[in-house]
């Protein structure tokens, strides 16, 4: 079976991360073309990676079999129609698009096509999430009673993100929520079970139109749980991306630190715990039949192998329907239905 030549729409730092995953997980795949809107940005990715820097969209799209679409967000679903119409697999950043509407947009375009497809909500892979469900799922730990989720960042239009994109509301949509925080999103509903309604306020602490640096949600689900999501962009430069899920159980306590490698500790009603990260979170994970999987090289496989790869562009559809039930209760200061079918 012949390599698969991986073609990239964008090459800024989303684009090199999925490239350095995909090295890392030994996929049998070249890197083909690197389109830019920055030129230097291109050729310094093409220096890092081996890719061809590329004139045009339609020169990377017409010389590879896959290709990443890592540029802002307004731009995706103009680019994965591109590619689909050419019978290439696709790989979509999150956001799908700006908006709810748009979302649906591109997830019909790909499904009509019928292509292999996957988005970048990779912390559906992360070894230390599935421990925590792992543990929660556990009969010890009783049903799931309320959670509490943090995720906070320093605002991306600078620094190591330097994604000045990021305060245009015409490329990105919206803010911290949207454009960060539908990992969360994804998080709650791939690990914790379906949200079924939200109640939420935003503030717009650095004043950029349309850009939301704060969202406070109340969420509950289909089960019955509540739980509260804190996406927050701030100006603690030296602070990294955090997030931290605390989990309650009715009998069992769980805190995820750090969203891949932990640390993730426990307390049971019976005094017992637990504690581990690292290569000690990974033998945990092992040992409970965790698998620690490569997204990025999941997508080659299921290239070559004409398979499924997820998350797909319809799993990321449902994380869309969720953060648009969010910023509708802002607007409202309702509580509204996160149901797709809106509560019917």
């Amino acid at each position: 079976m012949d390599p698969v030549r991986v073609g990239w729409l964008g090459a800024g730092l989303i684009a090199t991360f999925h490239s350095k995953m995909l090295r890392a997980s030994g996929a049998d795949a070249v890197w083909a073309g690197v389109h830019d809107l920055d030129p230097a940005r291109a050729q310094a990715f093409a220096d890092r990676s081996g890719a061809t820097v590329c004139g045009s969209v339609a020169e990377v799209l017409d010389g590879c079999d896959a290709v990443y679409v890592c540029t802002w967000t307004s731009s995706h679903l103009e680019l994965v129609e591109a590619a689909v119409v050419r019978g290439l697999a696709v790989f979509c950043e999150k956001p799908l698009g700006p908006d709810l509407a748009t979302a649906r947009r591109l997830a019909q375009c790909v499904e009509d096509a019928g292509t292999v497809n996957q988005v970048g909500l990779v912390l559906r892979r992360s070894p230390a999430l599935a421990l925590a469900r792992s543990l929660i799922t556990d009969d010890r730990a009783g049903r799931l009673v309320s959670f509490v989720f943090r995720d906070d960042q320093f605002i991306p239009v600078r620094g190591m993100y330097d994604s000045t994109w990021r305060a245009d509301r015409s490329l990105a949509g919206a803010g911290t929520l949207l454009e960060h925080s539908i990992h969360d999103v994804d998080v709650i509903e791939t690990f914790l079970g379906p949200i079924a309604t939200v109640s939420a306020d935003q503030a717009h602490v650095h004043a950029l139109d349309g850009i939301e640096d704060l969202v406070s949600a109340v969420l509950t689900l289909d089960d019955g749980a509540i739980g509260t999501l804190t996406s927050i962009w701030h100006d603690i430069d030296a602070r990294p991306s955090l997030r931290r899920l605390e989990i309650f159980c009715e009998r069992r306590h769980v805190v995820v630190e750090g969203d891949w490698y932990g640390p993730v500790s426990w307390t049971d009603a019976n005094g017992e715990h637990g504690h581990v990260e690292g290569p000690g979170l990974l033998a945990e994970a092992g040992r409970r039949g965790i698998a620690d999987r490569n997204p990025d090289g999941e997508f080659v496989a299921a290239i070559q192998r004409a398979g499924a790869a997820t998350p797909t562009v319809a799993d990321a559809l449902r994380a869309h329907e969720v953060v648009d039930a969010v910023y509708r209760s802002c607007d409202s200061g309702a509580r509204t239905s996160a149901r797709p079918d809106g509560g019917h």
